[in-house]
């Protein structure tokens, strides 16, 4: 099978290169410029696993415009803010019989995928996987080989032949995928996985295993949970999970699963980039308000993010008029 990963950051170095090692030939699309140059530069990227055994792994990569590609599958892993711009960058190469998948963080890409593939074109899922993106060209795979889980569904939630031989090919690659029939319930588990962990670790500056050695640990992931699910049911998404065992689910991962990972809204924030905040608290926030449902300590996180990310953006302002000053 041919993929065509768009968005080669941490998550689609990590899928696209699996699934090369699995027998699929894969290409790599991405608008940085830096992730692109760097990559070229040094004729791939380089791989580590939880930190050890850095080695360059040969790669190509292309700018959106400059891509003639006819892949089977796309799998898109862009920033949740940035994918209507790359898709418009992208549009020249789809084709109406290409199927988009992806695994993306957060809520509100699966309309913008809608605009330019069919709908029982769309797979979409969640991804227990931990990656780290420790600059261009340098991917680090957290956890052993084989570690993390999936889930993926269709937007019609009618399977195809296609979608069992991508779900195959992800078997191959070893992200233990779990196709379901539930579409929104499976995309929102991982919204409020990310809901309570990607937040509260971003704002307090520590990782999962950090979190979840806090004695108010289940209090506070319990609270968050009960009003996202609030917020989920009055607006009919039947949940994959009950409450109890997302609970569960976040308590394994930080726990065993991913102790010492700091999630992707800590990356972005410690980066001096912006969160996706607003497509994860904030999409239950607006999922609540349109029942007249105030989803209030969802809100509030949503608030202190943007402050904290106001304090970001000054404090880069100013090691920029240092480095000014210096030169």
């Amino acid at each position: 099978m041919k993929f065509t990963v768009v968005g080669s950051g941490a998550m689609g170095l990590r899928y696209g290169l699996l699934l090369r090692d699995a027998g699929n030939e894969v290409d790599f699309v991405d608008p940085w410029k830096p992730q692109v140059e760097t990559v070229r530069k040094q004729g791939g990227v380089y791989v580590s696993r939880d930190g050890q055994g850095r080695h360059l792994v040969p790669m190509k990569i292309f700018y959106p415009e400059e891509y003639q590609g006819n892949p089977d599958c796309y799998i898109f892993f862009t920033k949740q803010m940035q994918l209507a711009g790359v898709l418009e960058r992208c549009a020249h190469f789809f084709k109406p019989d290409q199927y988009a998948m992806t695994c993306m963080n957060g809520m509100g890409h699966i309309d913008k995928l809608l605009n330019y593939f069919k709908p029982d074109k769309v797979l979409a899922g969640t991804a227990l996987v931990a990656t780290v993106l420790n600059g261009p060209g340098d991917v680090d795979f957290i956890g052993k080989r084989g570690a993390g889980t999936m889930n993926l569904a269709n937007y019609t939630e009618q399977p195809d032949d296609f979608t069992h031989q991508v779900v195959h090919e992800l078997d191959k690659a070893q992200f233990h995928p779990n196709l379901t029939t539930n579409f929104r319930g499976t995309l929102l588990a991982k919204v409020v996985f990310n809901s309570v962990v990607n937040t509260l670790c971003t704002m307090f500056e520590m990782t999962m295993g950090e979190f979840a050695d806090y004695e108010g640990f289940e209090d506070m992931s319990l609270q968050l949970i009960n009003e996202a699910y609030d917020a989920c049911e009055r607006d009919g998404i039947r949940m994959i999970n009950t409450r109890q065992e997302e609970l569960e689910s976040v308590k394994y991962v930080s726990r065993v699963a991913n102790p010492l990972h700091y999630p992707s809204m800590y990356q972005d924030m410690h980066n001096y980039r912006k969160t996706e905040v607003d497509y994860i608290n904030g999409y239950l926030v607006k999922l609540g308000d349109k029942h007249g449902y105030d989803a209030k300590t969802h809100r509030f996180l949503t608030h202190e993010v943007h402050l904290a990310e106001i304090k970001k953006a000054k404090e880069l302002r100013e090691m920029q008029k240092e480095t000014v000053k210096t030169a």
